[in-house]
């Protein structure tokens, strides 16, 4: 596997445009189209929340039971959620402007929004952007990374990857592109994310690859303990690549997992050291569990504590927080066989051993602390199990940024 540049274009077949509609943001694009040359199998995953977006509601409807996907439309500012009949109506109106304007079926289109919930899209806009954004397609790395920034609400930077590989002596790619950075919690974070790749893949292969991917990557990731009503992941497959179809659990069904989680996994990883008002990408790792669920428990609840992520911030090991996020997870364990580590690239230092504090150096300790990526790895002792989730710390701007959203 190669990892290479680029996103949502990186694959044969597909192509990308944004345009500044003006629908929130005054001062950037706003609008997001992928589309692809020809019909795509797709997958997708969505939010768990009860509340769930328009365009969550209708790309369920478009997943499960349309075939041949063509296009993706994306805004920014406006969330389209809590918005009724009427919201859902406007997803309907995107799809056939956007089919009016390629000359695609409404059906093949999937749509997404992402801002301030409670709000309707202006369509007057929407529509305008989607006629500008057409025109524009291009299959330029480039376009892939103007629509990575299209769809940005509070995140500060894009957010994009893409791998290489071979498949039945074919050379195969997925890319991505996603954003999130606040109202980020397990179970779906406020992101979306939209991966394309020119495998050939049956529909069933694509979407159990994707579910079973996102327990690892998206589903691990936590910024302030808010599911969003809109999170949305979507796999798009041209088939472009002429590999032999995949239609079974076979080797090249795990190559394309692996190559399909390092994207999930990268981009799940910059939604978490993004988080509104981060400073620091934080990282736990449980090892030496006795499961897989069991180290997905301890892993989350230390990565959603925020007295741990506060810690975190501060550049202070107190690895009390640590240890008491653990013990109030659910999860059953022995807290006097835990071993606990910080780690980043300054080095890596031991906390605890046994459940109590060894002789460490609190300067070390913080040195440590102090990098843009940080890690803390406990150990229990118990088995061969594994699991890492990733958030952020705690900042005053996390506060700054949501008391003010709306404004």
């Amino acid at each position: 596997m190669e990892i290479i540049q680029g996103g949502v274009t990186a694959a044969k077949g597909f192509s990308a445009a944004a345009a500044a509609a003006g629908i929130k943001y005054k001062d950037r694009t706003d609008m997001a189209m992928i589309f692809c040359d020809v019909p795509c199998r797709a997958a997708g995953t969505f939010t768990t929340n009860v509340v769930k977006a328009a365009p969550v509601k209708w790309d369920q409807e478009i997943v499960r039971h349309h075939t041949g996907a063509r296009a993706v439309i994306c805004n920014s500012g406006i969330a389209n959620a809590c918005t009724g009949r009427e919201g859902y109506g406007y997803c309907q109106a995107t799809a056939r402007a956007a089919a009016d304007a390629l000359g695609i079926p409404e059906d093949s289109v999937l749509v997404a929004s992402t801002g301030v919930i409670g709000m309707q899209l202006p369509m007057e806009r929407i529509s305008a952007g989607v006629a500008a954004m057409v025109p524009g397609l291009s299959s330029a790395l480039e376009a892939g990374t103007q629509a990575a920034r299209a769809i940005m609400t509070t995140d500060t930077r894009k957010k994009e990857a893409a791998v290489r590989f071979t498949l039945g002596g074919k050379t195969v790619t997925i890319g991505g592109m996603c954003k999130g950075s606040g109202m980020i919690h397990p179970n779906m974070c406020t992101m979306l994310s939209f991966i394309t790749t020119d495998a050939n893949i049956s529909r069933e292969m694509l979407q159990s690859a994707l579910s079973e991917d996102v327990k690892d990557t998206y589903n691990m990731v936590s910024v302030d303990g808010d599911t969003s009503t809109n999170d949305t992941v979507l796999l798009l497959a041209d088939g472009l690549a002429g590999n032999p179809e995949i239609t079974e659990k076979n080797q090249d069904y795990e190559a394309f997992k692996r190559a399909l989680n390092y994207v999930n996994t990268t981009l799940a990883k910059s939604i978490a050291g993004d988080g509104e008002g981060a400073t620091a990408l934080f990282e736990v790792k449980i090892v030496g569990a006795q499961s897989k669920e069991q180290a997905v428990t301890l892993s989350k609840s230390v990565v959603t504590s925020s007295l741990t992520k506060a810690a975190i911030y501060g550049h202070d090991a107190n690895w009390g927080r640590i240890l008491c996020a653990m013990g109030y997870s659910g999860a059953q364990f022995d807290p006097e066989r835990v071993d606990l580590f910080f780690e980043s690239r300054a080095g890596k230092i031991q906390i605890i051993e046994n459940g109590v504090a060894i002789d460490y150096s609190e300067e070390e300790a913080t040195r440590i602390l102090s990098q843009d990526a940080v890690t803390a790895i406990a150990d229990l002792k118990m088995g061969d199990a594994a699991a890492t989730a990733w958030g952020c710390d705690l900042t005053y701007d996390y506060v700054k940024i949501n008391a003010d959203y709306r404004s």
